[in-house]
């Protein structure tokens, strides 16, 4: 039976809680800790986990519990001194996205996490989404031919008041905008179908909040061999209207599932009708799809459960975690010195370093409010109330 700590108990907490109370025959949590007095001890109450002990001190949890796994639900600025930490001390972590603010900070945790032998999961549940995981198996499948075009709409929608909470709206302590904590979860999943680009270029802007220094608005084009990708990520975007699709050689796929191909006349016009069989092949595979048996948090969760109990990789480590923080440093590089940014950075640079973004990033606009905690749930998208973007 694993023994489990959590480091932060706001929103995003609960659905690391949930995830483990699925595998309850495997794990248990023993402790919470978050800094805020009263907040861990109220969240065990919450969740009806009698038993676990409360603490405001996360080294002090690491001090006094025998822990196995512990889950990193804090604010960025935090993620890599504990992960570190909780590394060194024997434990295994899982981090909530993004990994850190800087290159720097996520080479020092993978460094600790070689060193320990303990494993290393960053949070990117939505690879454990069946309309994700069907793309993907649409991709690798080969159907669709090399990859002209990607576009991901990552759009979401935040209110005035979403940057008054305390650690949002800042470079320093949020690390940037929605680039960082909202677009990271379909940069992630570009890489996951697509891999690393080549090149990166940028425009970023403070369309609607002028409440925070950070960008709630960016716009980035990506090279990936002889194609190209554009990144929108946003919180002004009403509706929430998120979505990827890949155009390749031979046929159109996207999230939500949509399959179109065109054929070609002898002109190079499109032939009316399009490449029914190979549309018909591509709707087949999707339906062949077999359901995971476990989504979002509780998926990634699991599998690290049994990474530890086999003794192997987690699914998504470190250096995923690592690569999808590259690729908005990258952005934000191109963005504030208005230049095309070459992959992978080098660790010279200095925006890989901590400190460059704080130093040289514009302040749009000045943060106005900062509270300690705000009432209403967590929405995902649409409905789903499970994230701390």
């Amino acid at each position: 039976m694993l023994r489990v700590g959590i480091i932060g108990a706001g929103g995003i907490s609960n659905a690391h809680i949930g995830a483990y109370l699925a595998f309850s025959e495997e794990c248990e949590i023993v402790a919470v800790a978050d800094t805020a007095p009263g907040k861990a001890a109220s969240k065990l109450e919450l969740h009806g986990i009698l038993g676990a002990r409360a603490y405001e001190d996360p080294h002090q949890m690491l001090a006094a519990e025998r822990l196995d796994l512990v889950s990193i639900t804090t604010p960025p600025s935090s993620h890599a001194s504990l992960t570190v930490a909780f590394l060194r001390g024997g434990v295994n972590v899982i981090v909530e996205k993004p990994m850190a603010p800087s290159l720097e900070e996520c080479d020092a945790m993978i460094a600790a996490q070689r060193e320990s032998g303990k494993i290393l999961s960053v949070v990117a549940q939505n690879r454990f989404r069946d309309d994700m995981a069907t793309l993907k198996e649409a991709v690798d499948s080969g159907l669709i031919g090399s990859v002209s075009h990607l576009r991901i709409d990552s759009a979401w929608w935040r209110g005035l008041a979403y940057y008054d909470l305390w650690w949002r709206g800042t470079w320093e302590s949020e690390g940037g905008g929605c680039t960082l904590n909202h677009a990271i979860h379909h940069i992630d999943l570009a890489l996951w179908l697509m891999g690393r680009p080549t090149e990166v270029t940028a425009m970023l802007a403070n369309a609607q909040h002028d409440n925070a220094e950070v960008e709630d608005l960016s716009v980035a084009v990506l090279r990936y061999g002889r194609g190209l990708a554009q990144l929108t990520s946003s919180v002004v975007h009403h509706g929430e209207e998120q979505e990827i699709v890949i155009q390749g050689q031979f046929a159109r796929i996207s999230q939500p599932w949509r399959v179109t191909a065109e054929l070609s006349q002898p002109n190079g016009f499109p032939i009316p009708g399009g490449n029914t069989a190979l549309i018909d092949e591509l709707n087949a595979l999707a339906d062949a799809h077999v359901p995971l048996p476990h989504q979002g948090h509780e998926g990634q969760i699991g599998d690290v459960i049994a990474a530890i109990r086999e003794h192997r990789e987690p699914a998504i480590d470190g250096t995923d975690g690592r690569n999808a923080v590259e690729v908005v440093t990258a952005i934000y590089k191109a963005g504030i010195e208005r230049e095309v940014v070459e992959l992978p950075l080098d660790p010279e640079d200095p925006y890989y370093r901590s400190g460059t973004l704080v130093q040289r990033a514009p302040h749009f606009y000045e943060k106005r409010a900062s509270v300690g905690e705000q009432s209403g749930e967590i929405i995902v998208g649409a409905s789903t109330p499970t994230s701390n973007d």
